[in-house]
């Protein structure tokens, strides 16, 4: 942000190791702080390669507390869906898809698995000190009561000590990004 005055503005990707991704233009304001929403056109560009998840062990899945999960996780199929699922996971990588999923918290190795439950709906087990798929679920219910929009319902606002991703406006339900 440095390298821009005052009402200039940034494009940029924001993008993550679940495979979410968003474009943001933010505007500068002349107190350092850039702001402003996820455009609608869905455009992608290559990833560089340091920007790709830390190599990982291979993860001896399905492990942990199991329970009921209260989101289909086919929503992680849905790119808005996988977007707001990010957003509350973001150090995460996700395998798989469809009704079994799997996201493994790079920095702490916790890891939450889906998989349908022969009796209707899904189970969901979960491992180490980040419940992952109790915060995915949390954000993609907020979502959906939003009735579930596109990206550019969402904003961003950053400055050298914070990036917060923000739903209707700055003032409304947020999460904080690794900064």
């Amino acid at each position: 942000m440095w390298q821009v005055r005052d009402g200039g503005t940034i494009t940029t990707p924001l993008s993550g190791w679940m495979g979410g991704v968003a474009f943001a233009h933010l505007t500068l304001a002349d107190d350092g702080t850039a702001s402003g929403r996820f455009l609608e056109d869905d455009v992608y560009f290559m990833t560089a390669r340091p920007h790709g998840p830390p190599p990982m062990s291979s993860p001896f899945l399905g492990i942990g507390d199991g329970r009921s999960s209260l989101v289909d996780p086919r929503v992680l199929d849905d790119p808005a869906g996988l977007f707001v699922g990010q957003l509350a996971a973001p150090s995460a990588v996700k395998l798989g898809g469809g009704a079994e999923v799997a996201l493994l918290d790079v920095a702490t190795g916790s890891q939450a698995t889906t998989r349908p439950d022969p009796a209707g709906g899904w189970t969901v087990r979960q491992h180490g000190p980040l419940r992952l798929w109790d915060a995915v679920e949390d954000a993609v219910l907020l979502w959906q009561d939003a009735g579930s929009p596109h990206q550019s319902a969402y904003g961003l606002t950053v400055s050298g000590e914070r990036q917060r991703v923000w739903l209707g406006d700055p003032g409304g339900p947020g999460w904080d990004l690794p900064v």
